[in-house]
């Protein structure tokens, strides 16, 4: 009987907080980052394998005999590292935002 009563209110308390406006905010706040940033991810990854097998556009000289390509694959490092610095920076706002969230759902307690 007292397991049911604790669901209950668990189900509750979760309702509750997903309703409120401060985890509507952390939703929000994470969508309005992690899309854009994904989406962006994908296109620049997967432009190195389409471009290369599809036309020649990469396949000019940059430096030497060094091509395009080759300086597109260095980026995709470097634009991973600087994505995941981007997200790392940006993270510590999240953690503040889900910390109010706990905060708040806490105080119905």
């Amino acid at each position: 009987m007292e397991a049911r009563k604790i669901t209950a209110n668990t189900e509750s308390d979760y309702t509750s907080i997903v309703q409120s406006a401060s985890f509507q905010k952390l939703l929000s706040e994470k969508k309005k980052f992690i899309i854009p940033i994904t989406i962006f991810f994908f296109c620049f990854y997967f432009a190195l394998p389409i471009l290369t097998s599809f036309s020649t556009v990469l396949n000019n000289k940059f430096i030497g005999s060094i091509s395009w390509a080759w300086v597109f694959a260095f980026l995709q490092f470097v634009m991973t590292w600087g994505l995941c610095m981007l997200y790392s920076k940006k993270a510590a706002k999240f953690d503040d935002l889900a910390e109010k969230v706990v905060k708040e759902g806490g105080k119905d307690k």
